[in-house]
């Protein structure tokens, strides 16, 4: 309860501060590139159940390759979108998904449904258990480590044999440790990461829960990835 709480306040106020960027950022996006100011995404949520993640679009439509997955230097992204995407101005969005109650503003990323069929084992579902949330260790993770190591020959096939198995590993850590005041200092971490990006920051350091993470990369990497099956007691992805 006082995590719901906590995610509709901090929501609310959120949406009114970010209203002018908002506004702002629809008219680039108007004036770059043709068609919705939204970009509207079916992905897996708490208990497996499919919701619309709302974003502001970023990328020109049917352009390029359709993967799922966003590679450095990507060319469907068009140029304003970048510094969108740079400074998670593009999530902002993501806040009427709060406030709806189907994201949290701390939770494990939320993933597209192929993705977890096809790449989840058994230890990946307890990610499902909780509202996916718009920051969590493994989101901060894929934002400061994962364009480079993405590249753009194959960024899906890279994705889920060199990121993913991290990201999920760091966000099995949070829902471990999760509590308001983790939720704050994650909250904290990605308005710092925000404001270095903004200044041009390229590296950062590795997670402080990355050492914990590997106990469950190793536990992982014993069961078929690629073949593991949703728990009986999972809901389906639908």
């Amino acid at each position: 309860m006082a995590k719901r709480l906590f995610d509709v306040v901090v929501a609310a106020l959120g949406l009114v501060m970010a209203a002018p960027v908002l506004v702002v950022a629809a008219v680039g996006i108007r004036l770059s590139s043709r068609g919705p100011i939204l970009h509207r995404a079916r992905l897996v949520g708490r208990d497996g159940r499919l919701f619309t993640m709302y974003k502001l679009r970023t990328m020109h439509l049917g352009a390029g390759s359709g993967s799922v997955i966003t590679a450095e230097r990507d060319p469907r992204v068009f140029a304003f979108g970048r510094p969108l995407r740079r400074l998670k101005i593009d999530e902002l969005p993501q806040l009427v998904n709060v406030l709806r109650g189907e994201m949290s503003l701390v939770g494990p990323r939320p993933q597209h449904p192929a993705i977890v069929t096809r790449h989840y084992a058994p230890e990946h579902w307890e990610t499902l258990r909780v509202r996916p949330g718009l920051a969590s260790p493994g989101s901060l993770y894929d934002s400061t480590h994962g364009e480079p190591l993405l590249g753009s020959v194959d960024p899906e096939r890279t994705y889920v044999e060199r990121l993913l198995p991290i990201v999920l590993a760091l966000d099995l850590v949070y829902v471990h440790r999760a509590s308001l005041r983790y939720d704050a200092t994650v909250v904290a971490r990605t308005l710092r990461l925000i404001a270095s990006a903004a200044v041009g920051r390229r590296t950062f350091p590795d997670p402080p829960e990355l050492s914990e993470a590997r106990r469950y990369l190793y536990a992982c990497r014993r069961d078929d990835v690629a073949a593991a099956p949703a728990p009986r007691d999972a809901s389906p992805l639908a």
